[in-house]
């Protein structure tokens, strides 16, 4: 039998933890109520949901955009004033796909079963990241379901357009880039080692070009497949090793470092940061509980880990503002609107009115992005391939002068 951990306020008012066992969660709802007890929030333990997500050993996935939509139509369903169960069923019935269809079924199961949604949708693994799950988990605590994942749906339909239009600027100088770097590749192991025969016979001297290209030729000659193999093995360690937490703290950490991109990161988070704590104030969620709701939508462990001390400082008494700026990691703007909607009371209202001056800043960072980063490609590429014509036109013109 799972267990589940709970907070109750109990009948002299104070608030009690604790676990207790039962069937599923309406169960353990029901004997919370039993006692004379008000339940306030209500999981079922970490192991016992591993165990029911290992159940599941064949799940399909669906694509963001395919989320995107999922999350769309059941908000829309729920802003319809359906019930949740209800809104549920009634997307499974439309869903096209099969893999959308087995995702509804479990979801549908688990949430019949007591489970919440976002507790649902966690369980279930990918598609469900934690910026969705940790949406979805404001959406059930502030009860403004449908408006959150209106929200929620924008962020992920908004995270493919970002994606589309990175792929649309890069794609173009990625295929001249993979071109350029096929013509080096046959023009080191196979052109030049038949160019250079007639110059190595007349003992020239190579330029120093033509000898690191030559090196580098005999290199890849020698070792091709322990370079396949090294990378290969690269790719898999790489992967592994983003997969412990400190590991992808370091990482996330570099990323935000990084001159455009990081800045891009950011933006992004700090947009979703503004306006989910702005809607979850507004909906009436204590300053001391939202920070810890909105953590999960960051997609940023750096980020997360911030949000983790500005909430630790939150509970010991100071304001919101100061322990935001000390972080290093949100910008000026944000803690002035923070600071001053505490002090006027107006908390939610700025915070809102400011996501969109936010989300102007990620459409702005994307721009830059995208200019920069196809230019910085092609130069790239352009000294490479200047480096190896360098190199193999050097010697001819050598030996052209040595023969007259």
């Amino acid at each position: 039998m799972p267990s589940f951990r709970y907070q109750a306020i109990t009948t002299d008012g104070s608030v009690q933890a604790g676990t207790l066992n039962a069937p599923d969660r309406n169960s353990a709802l029901k004997l919370i109520s039993q006692r004379g007890e008000t339940p306030l929030e209500i999981e079922m333990s970490d192991a016992d949901a591993a165990a029911v997500a290992g159940r599941r050993y064949s799940r399909p996935s669906i694509s963001r955009a395919e989320l995107a939509d999922l999350v769309r139509e059941l908000a829309t369903a729920l802003e319809a004033g359906l019930p949740l169960m209800q809104a549920l069923r009634t997307v499974r019935k439309q869903a096209a796909s099969k893999n959308l269809q087995a995702i509804l079924d479990f979801v549908i199961e688990r949430v019949e079963a007591g489970v919440t949604l976002h507790q649902a949708a966690k369980e279930y693994g990918a598609p469900f990241d934690d910026m969705t799950t940790g949406m979805l988990r404001a959406a059930d605590a502030s009860g403004r379901n449908a408006e959150i994942m209106h929200q929620l749906a924008d962020l992920l339909e908004r995270s493919v357009e970002l994606r589309r239009e990175i792929v649309g600027a890069i794609i173009y100088p990625l295929m001249i880039a993979g071109l350029i770097a096929v013509s080096v590749v046959i023009l080191i192991v196979f052109v030049l080692p038949r160019v250079m025969k007639p110059i190595m016979n007349a003992s020239l001297d190579l330029p120093m070009p033509t000898v690191v290209l030559m090196n580098i030729s005999d290199f890849l000659a020698a070792w091709w497949l322990v370079i396949i193999g090294a990378g290969v093995m690269a790719y898999v360690g790489g992967r592994n090793w983003l997969a412990s937490p400190s590991n992808r703290l370091r990482f996330d950490a570099f990323v935000l470092r990084m001159p455009v991109a990081g800045r891009l990161v950011r933006d992004i988070a700090v947009a979703r940061f503004t306006r989910t704590l702005g809607t979850l104030v507004s909906a009436g969620i204590p300053i001391l509980s939202a920070p810890k709701i909105v953590r999960d939508t960051l997609g940023n462990s750096a980020l997360t880990q911030a949000v983790d001390r500005v909430s630790d400082k939150v509970t010991t008494g100071q304001s919101l503002a100061e322990p935001l700026e000390r972080s290093g990691h949100f910008p000026p703007l944000l803690v002035q609107i923070v600071n001053i909607g505490e002090r006027s009371g107006r908390l939610e209202q700025m915070l809102l009115h400011a996501a969109g001056s936010f989300d102007r800043q990620v459409n702005n960072s994307l721009k830059l992005f995208t200019r920069v980063l196809p230019t910085i490609l092609l130069i790239v590429m352009a000294l490479i391939a200047s480096f190896v014509l360098a190199a193999i036109l050097l010697p001819i013109i050598e030996l052209q002068k040595a023969v007259v």
